[in-house]
């Protein structure tokens, strides 16, 4: 029996997700920074390379087993060609933009990431005008006009004293939202065939299996991270994927996918106050008024106008 939609229900699904993808993002930064104990207590720094390694191993382990308990084992199965498929998408999607999202977050700071990752409905709008899916209308092209002077003013370029920002952050959160952008456009065709829990786990095996190759686990433990890292990790994983991707996919269920990006949306508005309040990053006024223009801008790309009523749907975030 099919689900009763309740549009009320539905945004405050994805907003809780979009909350939790704001908290997570904080604590990415406080694990970089050392700030994860209270009262001034400091602990070691934790490696981005290990942190969206355990995420992506943390999260399959509990998405596994709870689908093998919920559909068992002959229900996960899929054709060899839909597992390279997804391996890839896996790779260059969620492995490549996880950590590159978080290496943004530890070299400039959670506004700079976040906002310049969430670009990436500007880049799918601009590969879908150059294969002539869509026609660059006059909301789309004003769309990407707003979005490239919002950069321009988050990363500093207008400022008095030209760009400040570290480099490889910028670059990082740059190249992040083009391998989310890859994602969601990979995505769209496998999730015809799949639903989102089947993607989802065999993205996370491919990611997971490729961090074991260029981090094995000798390597990891010659970190030597701390139990208390390690159970961090693991409440890391559980916040920033499987916590706000049930949110997020029970809202699906009561809105359409275009309002529910639109509204996911709130993720960066999120992170951001989090971010000011637990850890003290403030922001120029030049730099807010450019995290204005992105988010107006992707808005504006996700909503549809009225001569082509299907718009571009993104697939949900997977910071």
């Amino acid at each position: 029996m099919p689900t009763r939609a309740h549009p009320v229900r539905g945004y405050f699904y994805i907003a809780t997700a979009a909350f939790l993808w704001g908290v997570a993002a904080t604590l990415g930064r406080a694990a970089f920074t050392g700030q994860l104990l209270p009262h001034g207590q400091s602990l070691r720094p934790i490696d981005p390379l290990i942190l969206s390694q355990s995420r992506a191993a943390f999260s399959l382990l509990v998405l596994l087993a709870a689908l093998l308990v919920v559909r068992g084992p002959r229900r996960l199965k899929l054709p060899m060609a839909d597992v390279r498929r997804m391996f890839v998408l896996g790779v260059l999607g969620v492995a490549a933009s996880n950590y590159l999202y978080y290496l943004a977050i530890q070299r400039t700071n959670v506004a700079t990431a976040i906002i310049l990752q969430y670009t990436a409905p500007v880049w799918v709008l601009l590969y879908t005008v150059a294969r002539g899916v869509q026609k660059p209308t006059l909301q789309r092209v004003a769309a990407v006009g707003l979005a490239v002077a919002g950069i321009f003013l988050v990363i500093g370029i207008f400022g008095a004293s030209g760009f400040r920002l570290d480099a490889i952050g910028v670059i990082a959160a740059l190249l992040a939202a083009l391998s989310f952008a890859f994602y969601n456009v990979g995505g769209h065709s496998i999730l015809a065939s799949y639903d989102r829990w089947t993607v989802l786990l065999y993205t996370l095996i491919a990611a997971s299996l490729f961090w074991l190759v260029v981090n094995p686990p000798w390597k990891i433990a010659a970190a030597h991270y701390a139990g208390q890292q390690w159970l961090f990790l693991l409440g890391f994983s559980l916040v920033s994927v499987l916590g706000p991707f049930s949110f997020y996919f029970a809202g699906l269920q009561h809105l359409e996918p275009t309002r529910a990006i639109v509204v996911s949306c709130l993720e960066p508005v999120f992170s951001i106050l989090i971010a000011a309040f637990a850890l003290g990053e403030i922001l120029r006024p030049m730099q807010t008024s450019g995290i204005a223009l992105v988010l107006v801008a992707i808005v504006v790309v996700q909503w549809p106008d009225r001569k082509s009523p299907t718009g571009i749907t993104i697939i949900e975030p997977i910071e």
